[in-house]
């Protein structure tokens, strides 16, 4: 609701821009009643002025005038060209493929049967938009993947048995069966599929249930059962055939999508946002990479987004507070045209890789948050899930909420756990410099005060079992109510024509809905005036009769009566409008709560917020969105959690008076404060009113203090706060008291949310109470801003498309200040709040074994979720040079490691490395460890570069073509030195933090190896790792002789000159830079082709198409002369 105190603020501050002597008014010693609602202050001409000189006549023409221009680009009527219904692949073709020796692998048939089942028993195959399943093209498949590696993948079609066990053997945790490659190609174009139908608009948003999953997938790997790497495929697919320029990847899958990351890290047009199970490097894929330090290289910087758990058991509110903190702001910044969702459910209860505690429930209320991104063009791509049963509910609740039905509550909702915390705030700290949507005002948490409360907290908790709730859906055939009588207009104004609480209010917006043919979608609900009953739960008795009364007072006494409250008029059917607008929403409360509509809509007037206990208030007589609380807790015969959200621009005092003693009911109120000048005056609405008793922090009031609050202000209060709270509250009804006088183009708000932004407030809000949300009308005094405001919550509550949202700027510092200074008073109350600023350390947390993917025997082949014992030490190979890493503080069962040669030292550049320094990417296998007792030393100091990798499987043979290495499978047993056999022999059992690779990998550590084992003085216990480089690669042949000319070390790059962390191209022997100075080298790849580079910094070679380092006998040549210009002596050999 509305007032002109904007007025006197913006003259005051105009005042003191010009004249600094000029003090501001104090605020404290305004009286609450001496300002009117709907008139200005005595610092301006009060109403009746403006009146008689016609200018509030002409400003609101004017204004409205300006707003239909405005408006007339938009399109507020999806209908006009909808998507219609959500699409599905699902094929049974997928199913064509298992693990030959191994019949217990976990990525089976199984998976896909179970989902069939499930939808099949839920109805909703039938629902859906059916698509067939086609196969992608190499063209296609070569957006993101080599030719060299999907026709290698191609042979495996024609590969027995046992070559198909020796090539898996070269990767991590995959197997190879004859159709393997022909699913691949099908699930990846199955993807394809579903991108051409959302952005052909055939249909609004999909789903593929595909196999094999795709997200570990990389350039030219196979990786963790994944062939090729379908969104990422499908991103590059959109952006070439749909010319979409911004595509949003999130990945929900508890393992992290390197895959995925590695082909989109220096990518802007593509946003990558990964929230996995990391436990501080120690779960599969074990990368430092996964890390929420990594954010992307060079223009790709602060698009990619790493929010890693660092512990088992995570809940649906830990994940509901990665998407409000930091997806979401994140966003709707970057504004994506299509959302494509790694959507692995390998996160939920129940699943044995995962160890989580997410439910399906929790999957819906996610799936729901991203509907309103991209105008609700969504595409999920299933991934993980090896728990049946939990992977068919989970897909089945993610299909549901794709279909429009509501999301169901969540069982236990609670708020983030401390871990949690620590993770989004060192992912904030991370991104903060990237994007301004992020950027805090000083928010800090007391937690001294806090502590107690966390371990009183903890204690009551106890340990959680998790069981999966069986979870219904209503069916419903109307599924949004409409309340309206043309009798409410008679309410009047009998002495001022140009009142801005005027009838046409009401009628204005029914015609718009009519026009829309949104009214004709809803259920029109006949209505009544409320009971006394109803009205004394909320009024005394007094003042119900005391407005009867004036059913029969003369005119003079009218106005007489109306004087004696403040910004009222009265006439007589004033009593009659204002107990039928309350009956009319308590006759919504009871067919929403019993389920004759999912939600509703109010359009009544008088408006009810600032109605008090015993007196009417700022146009307000009877209170109805709090008589329609207390109805709803009384035929539900129990205190109903209701949250009551009050976005009107005017504090919503008399709803805050009526519940402040009251936990059931949880009122949230966002209106202009200007520090107690606007109306309805005083400190009312100040922030630190938090309710009284009992309801101490269930009263929230965001007080801005200023005007243009505009979407952006209201969206991060929706995300840092107003959600956060509602979600922890968890609500069983929501009622919005929906008052559109923040609307741009209002007279008296002067804000600026637009018809979409409150498009958006309305679906964000839908998520809670099972859908069961109310939205009553209360202020808004211009017709058209108010008629195109209920028009677009109207369409988010019929499930329509969400409108594009473009944000003009960030929120305003204002803003900021007053979301924070609101965060800050109630974190005492709610934990959701409690994002600490603190600093994740390495090694504070207990070490544990490696949980890997698959708990499975050694013949299985499969590094990935294998559980790994502690204090074990792969057996050295004879073609392998090991290094040690120190890496992690060890249990202080241990004792300090004397033997180590080589320790790791972060913060330091890696070029004074000696020798051939270990360098670390993309690892998917466990690196050894190395204790007293079982000993990995370092031979990095004589120049045999060890280096991690993504595949943990060496590729067997010598340097020749992939033709003869796969003929001689069939020939070769498995050697002694096999993966298969590593893995069952020895697993490693911690990794925290390994070096980061100079040129080509995806590790931005900046550290180097000294020797020496002085530098471990300071560590208690260390645990050291052996990684491990490709002994060969299909590239090698690209290798040149040197020049003749020799080679200079100490060249500078050939691009921008610097001599910091240079790299020489092993087929052309040009210099260039390295990616983490400015990616010289990479663009030097890009451009010509050429697939190997050496560091000059510590000797290692990297295979870009592999993606791989490698260490042959090929490269020891040139590696010879470096090092001779080095250290003035040959290489030392190994024996």
């Amino acid at each position: 609701m509305t007032s002109t105190g904007q007025d006197s603020t913006i003259t005051r501050q105009r005042r003191s821009r010009h004249n600094p002597q000029s003090p501001l008014q104090d605020s404290s010693v305004i009286s609450k009643r001496s300002v009117k609602k709907g008139a200005v202050p005595r610092s301006s001409p009060n109403l009746a002025e403006v009146k008689k000189k016609g200018k509030m006549k002409k400003l609101s023409q004017a204004t409205e005038e300006d707003l239909i221009v405005g408006l007339q680009g938009l399109d507020l009527n999806p209908e006009s060209k909808a998507q219609i219904g959500t699409g599905l692949v699902f094929d049974e073709q997928l199913n064509d493929f298992h693990c030959l020796w191994d019949d217990s692998f976990p990525e089976g048939p199984e998976r896909l049967h179970a989902i069939k089942e499930q939808l099949i028993q839920e109805g909703l195959l039938d629902r859906c938009v059916s698509f067939q399943a086609r196969f992608a093209e190499k063209e296609e498949l070569m957006l993101v993947h080599s030719l060299e590696y999907i026709d290698l993948m191609e042979t495996t079609q024609y590969m027995n048995e046992g070559e198909l066990r020796v090539l898996a053997d070269t990767y991590d945790s995959v197997y190879l069966h004859p159709n393997s490659y022909t699913c691949a190609c099908l699930a990846s174009g199955s993807v394809l599929r579903l991108v051409d139908a959302v952005l052909g608009a055939e249909i609004r948003n999909g789903m593929a249930v595909i196999r094999p999953p795709g997200h570990h997938a990389q350039h030219s790997l196979m990786d963790g059962y994944c062939m090729f790497n379908h969104v990422a495929v499908a991103a590059r697919y959109a952006q070439k055939k749909h010319h979409i320029q911004r595509v949003l990847i999130v990945d929900w899958d508890v393992h992290h999508g390197q895959g995925t990351q590695f082909t989109f890290d220096q990518d802007p047009s593509v946003l990558y946002f990964s929230i996995h199970r990391y436990e501080q490097g120690r779960f599969w894929p074990h990368l430092k990479a996964s890390n929420w330090s990594t954010t992307g290289f060079g223009q790709g910087q602060g698009y990619t987004i790493n929010v890693p758990w660092n512990q088992v058991g995570m809940r649906d509110a830990d994940y509901i507070a990665a998407f409000l903190h930091i997806l979401l702001p994140v966003a709707f910044e970057f504004q994506p045209q299509l959302v494509l969702v790694a959507a692995g459910f390998d996160a939920l209860q129940g699943d044995p890789k995962g160890e989580m505690a997410a439910t399906p429930a929790g999957f819906a209320q996610l799936t729901h948050l991203l509907m309103g991104l991209a105008g609700g063009k969504l595409i999920l791509s299933l991934e993980g899930g090896y728990n049946l049963r939990s992977l068919a509910e989970g897909v089945s609740a993610s299909l549901h909420t794709l279909l429009g039905d509501p999301c169901p509550m969540l069982e236990s909702p609670g708020a983030p756990c401390p871990s949690a915390q620590t993770s989004l705030s060192c992912t904030l700290e991370a991104l903060e410099p990237f994007w301004e949507v992020l950027v805090r005002s000083a928010e800090t948490v007391d937690e001294d005060n806090m502590e107690e409360e966390n371990m009183e907290e903890n204690e009551e908790e106890g340990p959680w079992e998790p069981v999966l709730p069986i979870l219904t859906w209503p069916v419903l055939q109307d599924r949004t109510g409409l309340v309206y009588d043309q009798r409410m207009m008679t309410h009047c104004n009998l002495w001022d024509n140009h009142h801005p609480e005027t009838p046409q209010r009401i009628l204005r917006i029914m015609c718009h809905l009519e026009e829309l043919g949104l009214a004709g979608r809803c259920l029109i609900l006949p209505v009544r005036p409320a009971t006394k009953t109803e009205l004394l739960t909320c009024h005394s008795a007094e003042y119900v009769e005391r407005l009867r009364a004036t059913e029969k007072m003369k005119t003079r006494d009218l106005h007489r009566e109306g004087a004696n409250f403040d910004s009222i008029y009265i006439c007589p059917s004033t009593f009659f409008c204002a107990q039928l607008a309350t009956g009319a929403v308590c006759c919504l409360v009871e067919a929403v709560l019993s389920g004759e509509v999912l939600n509703g809509i109010a359009v009544v007037r008088p408006p009810g917020h600032h109605a008090e206990q015993d007196a009417a208030c700022g146009f307000c007589f009877f209170n109805s969105v709090a008589v329609a609380a207390r109805h709803a807790q009384a035929i539900s015969r129990r205190a109903l959690r209701i949250l009551i959200v009050d976005w009107d621009i005017h504090h919503g005092n008399g709803t805050q008076h009526i519940f402040e003693n009251d936990p059931s009911v949880l009122y949230v109120s966002l209106h202009r404060y200007d520090h107690g000048t606007f109306f309805p005056m005083g400190n009312e609405g100040a922030s630190s009113q938090i309710g009284r008793a009992a309801g101490a922090g269930f009263t929230v009031n965001v007080a801005w203090n200023g005007p243009r609050m505009g979407d952006a202000d209201y969206l991060a209060a929706w995300h840092r706060l107003v959600l956060p709270i509602a979600y922890e509250f968890n609500p069983e009804l929501v009622l919005v008291s929906a008052g559109f006088d923040a609307a741009r183009g209002d007279p008296l708000g002067g804000c600026q949310v637009s018809p979409e932004g409150y498009a958006h407030l309305t679906h964000l809000l839908m998520g809670l109470a099972n859908g069961r949300i109310i939205l009553i009308l209360e202020g808004g005094y211009n017709l058209t801003s108010i008629s195109e405001s209920m028009a677009a919550c109207a369409h988010s509550l019929l499930g329509d498309p969400l409108p594009l949202l473009t944000l003009s700027r960030p929120p305003q510092s204002a803003a900021l200040a007053s979301i924070s200074e609101t965060i800050q008073v109630h974190q005492k109350y709610w934990r959701s709040l409690r994002v600490m600023k603190v600093e994740e350390k390495e090694g504070s947390y207990k070490s544990k074994s490696i949980t890997k993917k698959v708990p499975q025997p050694a013949n299985s082949g499969s590094a990935k979720g294998m559980t790994a014992p502690e204090g074990k030490v792969l057996e050295e190979s004879k073609r392998k040079a090991t290094v040690a890493l120190s890496v992690e503080e060890s249990t202080s069962s241990q004792t300090k490691s004397e033997i180590a040669k080589v320790a790791l030292t972060q913060d330091q550049s890696s070029d004074t490395a000696i020798g051939g320094a270990t360098t670390y990417q993309a690892t998917s296998e466990e690196t050894v460890g190395a204790t007293t007792k079982d000993r990995v030393t370092s031979k990095a100091a004589v120049g045999e570069d060890t280096l991690d990798q993504t595949t943990a499987k060496e590729a067997k043979g010598e340097a020749k073509p992939i033709q003869n290495l796969l003929a001689s499978c069939a020939e070769n047993k498995t050697p002694s030195g096999s993966p298969v056999q590593k893995t069952s022999e020895a697993q490693t059992a911690e990794e925290v933090s390994l070096l980061g690779e100079a040129a080509g990998g995806h590790d931005m550590d900046n550290s180097k190896l000294t020797q020496g084992s002085e530098d471990l003085t300071d560590m208690d216990q260390a645990i050291y790792y052996a990684v491990t480089p490709l002994s060969w690669c299909p590239h090698l042949v690209a290798v040149c002789p040197t020049p003749v000319a020799g080679l200079d070390i100490n060249q500078p790059c050939e691009d921008c000159g610097t001599l910091e962390e240079n790299w020489v191209c092993l087929s052309c022997y040009q210099v260039y830079c390295s990616r983490y100075v400015n990616a010289h080298m990479v663009q030097h790849h890009e451009a010509s082709g050429h697939p190997l580079v050496l560091s000059y910094t510590d000797l290692s070679a990297w295979c870009y198409p592999c993606q791989a380092y490698v260490h042959h006998q090929a490269l020891l040549d040139v590696k010879n002369i470096i090092h001779q210009y080095k250290f003035g002596e040959n290489m030392p050999r190994p024996q």
